[in-house]
């Protein structure tokens, strides 16, 4: 595991490094991989320590901040919070990948290759239409006429295309671009 010290208005002395690094030892066992970094932050503001905690690993990023009076105290406090997440997030990796539905289930038994699903819709050509022009109240009458569910027509006011269907409460529905 990597370490990064950032201090903020404080010295980061070799004890605090070695304080922290045994704290993480227990960690490692969680992150069994080099590629985990950690960036631990301290801070002292007035007679306020403050431990932060970034833990990178993969793709996840573990955050932890504590505050007290004992700078020893707060990054043990802040690691432990971050061991607490490390757990929990590893557990959680472990149930996704036990829960997974292996792929000789999903496999056919017998052997044979069945085929492939067809595809969702297909597109089915049924007939042109004539594209007229009229008003939108000569196209009710038309498709009130007509077993149809809808009509496409020129508008004669503004010549552009319409379109005009039958809706399930009675009435007509008008769309234009």
């Amino acid at each position: 595991m990597k370490f990064e010290y950032t201090g903020r208005h404080v010295e980061v002395t070799p004890a605090l490094r070695r304080h922290v690094e045994e704290h993480f030892s227990k960690l490692d066992q969680i992150f069994d991989d080099s590629t985990a970094s950690a960036h631990i932050i301290i801070e002292v503001e007035k007679n306020r320590h403050m431990g932060e905690v970034l833990l990178h690993w993969r793709e996840h990023t573990l955050t932890a901040r504590d505050v007290n009076a004992d700078m020893y105290q707060a990054l043990s406090r802040a690691i432990s919070k971050i061991e607490k997440q490390a757990v929990k997030l590893k557990k959680k990796i472990i149930d996704r990948k036990q829960s997974a539905q292996p792929l000789s289930s999903l496999a056919p038994d017998n052997g044979s290759v069945e085929a492939a699903a067809p595809a969702a819709g297909r597109i089915i050509s049924a007939r042109r239409y004539a594209v007229k022009p009229m008003t939108p109240e000569e196209a009710v009458i038309r498709l009130g006429e007509d077993s149809n569910q809808f009509i496409l027509f020129r508008d004669a006011d503004t010549d552009r295309l319409s379109v005009l269907y039958k809706r399930k409460d009675g009435n007509f529905g008008l769309i234009q671009p």
